[in-house]
């Protein structure tokens, strides 16, 4: 993600808190075109490795995307989109692993 344009990302240790995942990956992008290019620096980077997301729901237009890893779903919000959900607010007793603005 450090080479895509995703702003304040943020990952969650959800390990204790969910049985559905162990970490979710929040970021912003201002726009369609660097939502797409953050879903696919992603993609293409874990792809490397022979990872691929088991489902991805979203799109761009809507200004929100979502890869499921499995072990880590990743979010990739539009700025609105973010503070419409506020997914670090819904999960607040979960430990930041990891902030960068």
């Amino acid at each position: 993600m450090s080479d895509s344009p995703a702003t304040d990302t943020l990952v969650l240790d959800l390990q204790q808190m969910s049985p559905f995942t162990d970490y979710f990956v929040i970021c912003s992008g201002e726009n369609e075109r660097q939502l797409r290019a953050i879903a696919r620096t992603v993609g293409e980077g874990l792809a490397q490795d022979g990872v691929r997301p088991a489902r991805s729901e979203g799109t761009a237009a809507s200004g929100w995307m979502l890869l499921d890893y499995g072990d880590a779903i990743i979010h990739i919000f539009s700025i609105d989109q973010r503070e419409f959900y506020r997914l670090e607010d819904l999960w607040a007793d979960a430990q930041t692993v990891l902030a960068i603005q």
